[in-house]
């Protein structure tokens, strides 16, 4: 079993990284050796104390931290050097520790990885995690008929004929794919593999006491339809005036207060916290409900929230809408919570109407973790990656 090889363009000094890329690799590193490779962004670098932490977590777990510098601007510049620094140390690397699969988490590392391939002959994972190309273009980054979409995707078109194993969020997003003109009779090998929730930690709690709590928890801005959240809340209140809205946000506030406000929602009736990571379990306990929306546009098809697994994980149902993944699949199959089709009041009322009547349902917390442990499990998401790996190795 040679080693493995984990690129990452996001930092392990992140929360990100901490809970998902880590959280993965911490058991995997338990059978192969594991060389981590992840670029840090200075503000993180520079946090002493929680590097020596993260660094110990990682030596901790068998696997041999590489990390180098992230650099932003001029964007594309920094990108490519940071890619050239990325392909010389995997080039070392391989060299010196005979590394057999490069897994390359999103297209940045993947063009690294793809080098690596043609170079030194490594197994190539393209971890592609969405479509990336596309959600620059959706999130209004790039213009659909630009240079830089037009090369991602003349790259995404590379990373897809020529990865040995293609990892995806979403069954909605494989779909996608196998319309795709030029993978006609060529599609790679594909195993999904959801977002996953650390189902150890959001673990479900009694249920809360007291008045109706709709919990929003995350980031407010970009994909996601905070308004439509307001909205939600709005209608909610004309029904349960004495329900209240717990947003837990890292670094949003002033946005969210101001969307609060816009929206005619009565400062007595919401709390606003931020919260690291390790504390969103003990505040999601106080949670009737969840909710969030999020932009359906094309690039969605392809992602998977993480929020949703771990409301599901605490026992909570949720309210958001279709047209993004497979979260309609899972909400309305497993009948853990609600996905409308619109943002109208009469839409947000029929929604809120099958939520609040579900939220009665005696055994609907049971379905959520069942559902949580079916779609979205830490353990679950390993053993598909190490079943994947496993078969790298013999071929």
């Amino acid at each position: 079993m040679k080693p493995l090889l984990y690129i990452s363009y996001d930092g392990m000094l992140e929360p990100l990284g901490q809970s998902h890329k880590l959280a993965y690799l911490e058991k995997l590193g338990r059978e192969r050796d594991i060389h981590l490779l992840s670029f840090e962004k200075q503000p993180d670098w520079v946090d002493t104390r929680a590097r020596t932490t993260v660094a110990r977590r990682i030596a901790a777990a068998g696997i041999f931290w590489h990390p180098r510098r992230y650099h932003k601007r001029p964007s594309a510049i920094a990108t490519a050097w940071d890619i050239g620094s990325g392909i010389a140390v995997g080039l070392s690397l391989g060299y010196r520790h005979g590394i057999g699969i490069v897994h390359a988490r999103s297209y940045v590392p993947a063009v690294m990885a793809l080098v690596l391939k043609q170079v030194a002959g490594t197994k190539f994972v393209f971890d592609m995690r969405g479509f990336w190309a596309d959600e620059r273009v959706d999130g209004g980054l790039w213009p659909r008929d630009g240079r830089m979409y037009r090369l991602a995707k003349w790259f995404e078109r590379r990373f897809l004929l020529n990865a040995d194993h293609v990892v995806s969020l979403t069954h909605a997003a494989v779909a996608e794919m196998k319309r795709f003109d030029y993978l006609q009779g060529r599609m790679p090998p594909v195993t999904v593999i959801p977002t996953c929730a650390d189902l150890q930690r959001f673990a479900p709690q009694p249920t809360p006491k007291g008045d109706f709590v709709l919990g929003y928890v995350g980031s407010a801005g970009t994909w996601y339809l905070f308004d439509a959240v307001v909205a939600a809340f709005v209608r909610l209140l004309e029904r349960l005036p004495a329900a209240r809205l717990l947003v837990v946000n890292r670094n949003e506030h002033d946005y969210i207060r101001q969307r609060l406000q816009a929206g005619g929602v009565p400062q007595h009736a919401v709390e606003l916290c931020a919260a690291s990571h390790a504390q969103v379990p003990e505040l999601m306990a106080r949670m009737h409900a969840g909710v969030f929306f999020i932009k359906p546009v094309f690039s969605k098809q392809a992602s998977a929230a993480t929020r949703l697994g771990e409301f599901l994980g605490c026992g909570i149902p949720c309210l958001t809408n279709t047209g993004v993944g497979d979260m309609t699949a899972v909400l309305e199959g497993e009948r853990v919570g609600v996905a409308v089709d619109g943002f109208d009041p009469a839409t947000l009322d029929a929604g809120l109407t099958r939520l609040l009547a579900l939220v009665q349902e005696p055994d609907l917390r049971q379905r959520c973790v069942a559902a949580a442990h079916k779609h979205f499990s830490l353990d679950e998401g390993v053993a598909r990656y190490r079943a994947m790996h496993a078969e790298l190795d013999g071929t």
